[in-house]
């Protein structure tokens, strides 16, 4: 599900939202809306990038520049973030999507991760591929905000 800060009514997520903003110096008019997610046992992520490669998307009114996942519980175990190119390592043409190698970050309730997805001339950073590893025991729940190069929309 998405969900807006001007939705929240108890004024967290803008709280969230000022503290993404500080921390990328980029507007808080340039995020889109929380992205939640639930992982339950078995369930992941394969290996993606955030930003949209104009090759295969096609041109786009701006680009996703970073992303900050908030991880909204523990995991007992499983459901690590993991960056398989970490330090250019395992980028070979070979590279299976749906394994779970590389920097692995162990999800924690409150904990927040940011990763950028552009290098500053707007090209894509291949080392910014990520994927979830399947949950294996307990449930994981995540919060992403994507940080754009332009002014959002709010949608009402």
């Amino acid at each position: 599900m998405f969900i807006s800060a001007s939705e929240d009514k108890s004024g967290l997520l803008e709280q969230i939202e000022a503290k993404i903003a500080k921390a990328t110096m980029i507007p808080r008019t340039h995020g889109e809306a929380f992205n939640v997610l639930r992982y339950e046992i078995g369930q992941r992520y394969h290996s993606h990038y955030d930003a949209f490669n104009p090759a295969e998307y096609g041109p786009q009114k701006s680009q996703r520049v970073a992303s900050f996942l908030l991880y909204l519980s523990d995991v007992e175990e499983g459901g690590e973030t993991m960056f398989p190119f970490e330090n250019g390592l395992n980028m070979d043409v070979n590279y299976d999507f749906r394994k779970c190698i590389g920097l692995k970050v162990k999800p924690r309730k409150g904990d927040g991760l940011l990763f950028y997805s552009l290098f500053p001339n707007g090209t894509i950073d291949p080392l910014s591929l990520h994927g979830s590893c399947p949950v294996i025991k307990g449930e994981k729940w995540v919060a992403t905000k994507w940080v754009r190069n332009q002014e959002q929309e709010e949608e009402d």
